[in-house]
């Protein structure tokens, strides 16, 4: 059993949005305070901080101070540089650098995770159009071109159904991958949990629905078919999860094909389709996140006794009616409190839980 942190300690959280929030609020009901750390924007995670620090990810004076001001640091956010990342120091930062490194180079994490014995879609790098012409001739279309770094709901990617369309592409400076089409019936989501120790614990995996490559709803129960392929993919990520000596949540997506499971990314974090363990599970995905990297034993993970449970999200304007939804039976609101509303911005999300 590993040391755990005393109730007054300190936990920094790289980053400054709705993940972050949601860390500080089951940070605090275990008794900790939270520094957050972000660069100026709409860092909404600063209303329930104890601090928040607003500076550039590369101020090394910033980060040194954070890092002697917390226990122990974590994040919200798998785009912070590793380099900032690296600067918090050995031992202090959950999960380590090296899940950062591999989830923000989807090249990178491909290959980590084929290493591993998992499957994912076809793929290759492209740098240049040689290069797309080739991987094209060999993965064939239709097919989807992904920048490497960075790219989240739908943005920077590309649909390829026709020559025509692989020649209206500017390769650029390059930086992309080319992966395969894949036909699925379902996606879903394994999100687990690493402690110090390495004791490892995993939630019930929803079917999760995409609209215009954002994740709009998650349904608990997933479905026969997902059903039968989460023990494969779970056990693929508590491989993932060993290799990188992770601590804290981790989160892969997969698409459940009539081949089995397919692996699509992974995120080094708290993930949007565990939302519902807030209300729908007996600990939340966020609180264990801080048991684990507090060092506390981790909470069990089973779902609440309910028939079904949805959660939404609410994009944009919706946000401005959520509370409307409150008139439904077992309707749980969360208003991220983001100042600027625009088409597609997560602005909150609502769960509701269906009983009998």
């Amino acid at each position: 059993m590993t040391a755990s942190l005393p109730r007054g300690s300190t936990i920094g959280i790289l980053g400054g949005g709705q993940l972050g929030r949601m860390m500080a609020a089951a940070a605090a009901r275990l008794g900790y305070r939270c520094i957050g750390f972000a660069p100026e924007g709409d860092n909404v995670a600063a209303a329930l901080c104890d601090e928040f620090v607003t500076a550039e990810w590369n101020d090394a004076e910033a980060l040194a101070l954070l890092a002697a001001a917390c226990d122990v640091v974590t994040l919200e956010f798998e785009n912070v540089p590793v380099e900032a990342a690296q600067a918090i120091g050995e031992g202090k930062l959950y999960p380590p650098p090296a899940a950062l490194e591999t989830a923000q180079d989807r090249l990178i994490e491909k290959r980590f995770v084929e290493s591993l014995g998992g499957r994912p879609a076809p793929f290759a790098p492209v740098d240049t159009p040689a290069d797309l012409e080739a991987a094209l001739a060999r993965i064939g279309m239709p097919a989807i071109l992904k920048t490497r770094r960075e790219g989240y709901d739908g943005k920077g990617q590309w649909r390829l159904q026709s020559p025509a369309d692989a020649g209206a592409i500017d390769i650029g400076d390059g930086g992309l991958i080319l992966e395969g089409f894949i036909r699925f019936e379902a996606e879903f989501s394994v999100i687990l949990v690493r402690g110090q120790d390495g004791e490892m614990r995993s939630w019930s995996s929803t079917r999760n629905v995409h609209e215009d490559g954002i994740l709009a709803a998650t349904h608990y129960p997933a479905g026969a078919l997902v059903e039968d392929q989460v023990a494969e993919a779970e056990a693929l990520a508590r491989k993932v999860a060993e290799a990188l000596d992770y601590v804290g949540v981790l989160t892969l997506e997969f698409f459940a094909t009539a081949d089995g499971p397919v692996f699509n990314e992974m995120a080094p974090r708290v993930h949007n389709s565990g939302h519902w363990t807030i209300e729908g599970a007996v600990t939340s995905q966020f609180e264990n996140h801080i048991r684990a990297v507090a060092g506390l034993p981790l909470g069990e993970t089973r779902a609440v006794a309910a028939e079904r449970i949805e959660m939404r999200n609410l994009l944009g304007r919706e946000i401005e009616r959520a509370q409307d939804l409150l008139e439904q039976a077992d309707t749980h609101l969360h208003d991220y409190g983001k100042r600027e509303v625009r088409e597609g911005r997560k602005m909150g999300h609502v769960t509701r839980l269906v009983r009998g």
